[in-house]
């Protein structure tokens, strides 16, 4: 056999082993950590969000986008703070695997978003393993956007966790959703926590980081109400000029921040203590129920107590001595 005989079988052989291993890959199952993540995302443009997604979250996603771009200007940041320029990143997670993942930790299984400053990005559960209402997905996006756009007004300065968190909680609107109620009754059958201690131990159950969330809007909200949204809007600007949290809180509101800490206590108990509870109606009639029920039992226990009573020192029916033989 010649040379360019020779070749050709061999050129042949060759490209019969490149079909017979082409189709070995195309039958064969790629494990999930071979497999390239970043050819499964796609993406959605929207004038402010940058939204990835795989598979059948494209609607999930579209709403997101919708509902971030409808935002706009935040209270107390206002134009000058670049919140309307702000782009960020949305990723919608297909499974709660891979949420942990692309936080970097086990996310709570009650967390509706998570939101990192660091890269200007919220992601956001599928709507397969955590399907919320639509007024909840909206509240909790709104939430995610004032972390990111408090972050991106303040830079690089260290934010404190409760601010952050009762910032959010309260710029996105969910203070007003029956928000004092449930601060009236956890304050009830409680005390009011020192801030620091939800900057060191953010509670991870439900319950108690609704809590928190609560206590820490109740801040904003008492801010808000001693000098107005112009007040916590000049309070983030000398923040922001003169990097430091302490010195903004004896500039604007002329108190160090355990003063102010000391007359919250004071104004939380106050405005949100065992009246708020009493005056909501549902409440009120419950414990009125409650109440008359009570009065009902005692009132009928009492009533036994004395028949039994006048029956004991009631002379019997058949006396011994008509019996007596």
């Amino acid at each position: 056999m010649g040379w360019a005989a020779q070749r050709r079988v061999g050129i042949a052989a060759l490209m019969l082993c490149m079909i017979a291993v082409h189709a070995q890959l195309d039958g064969a199952t790629v494990p999930p950590a071979q497999q390239d993540s970043t050819s499964l995302w796609r993406t959605l443009e929207g004038r402010s969000v940058t939204a990835r997604y795989q598979g059948r979250d494209s609607l999930r996603a579209a709403r997101a986008v919708a509902t971030l771009d409808a935002i706009g200007e935040l209270p107390a940041l206002g134009s000058r703070s670049g919140s309307v320029d702000l782009h960020v990143t949305l990723t919608v997670a297909p499974t709660r695997e891979v949420m942990d993942s692309l936080v970097g930790g086990r996310v709570p299984e009650w967390a509706g978003a998570v939101a990192i400053s660091e890269r200007m990005e919220m992601i956001v559960p599928s709507g397969g393993f955590w399907p919320g209402p639509r007024e909840e997905e909206v509240r909790v996006l709104r939430h995610e956007w004032a972390h990111l756009a408090l972050a991106h007004e303040l830079g690089r300065l260290r934010i404190p966790r409760w601010f952050n968190e009762g910032y959010a909680e309260w710029a996105a609107g969910s203070w007003r959703d029956n928000g004092s109620l449930n601060l009236g009754l956890a304050l009830a059958f409680g005390d009011t926590p020192p801030l620091d201690s939800l900057v060191l131990g953010w509670p991870r159950d439900r319950v108690s980081a609704e809590v928190a969330y609560l206590l820490s809007a109740s801040v904003i909200q008492y801010l808000v109400e001693s000098s107005g949204v112009e007040g916590l809007e000049a309070f983030i600007a000398e923040w922001k000029r003169g990097s430091s949290f302490d010195g903004a809180t004896r500039v604007v509101y002329g108190a160090t921040p355990g003063q102010l800490e000391t007359d919250w206590r004071g104004w939380v108990k106050r405005r949100y203590g065992w009246l708020v509870v009493l005056s909501h109606s549902a409440v009120f009639w419950t414990v009125l129920v409650a109440a008359l029920a009570a009065m009902f039992l005692v009132r009928r226990r009492y009533r036994r107590e004395q028949m039994a009573r006048l029956r004991a020192g009631e002379p019997p029916d058949t006396p011994e001595y008509w019996t007596d033989g």
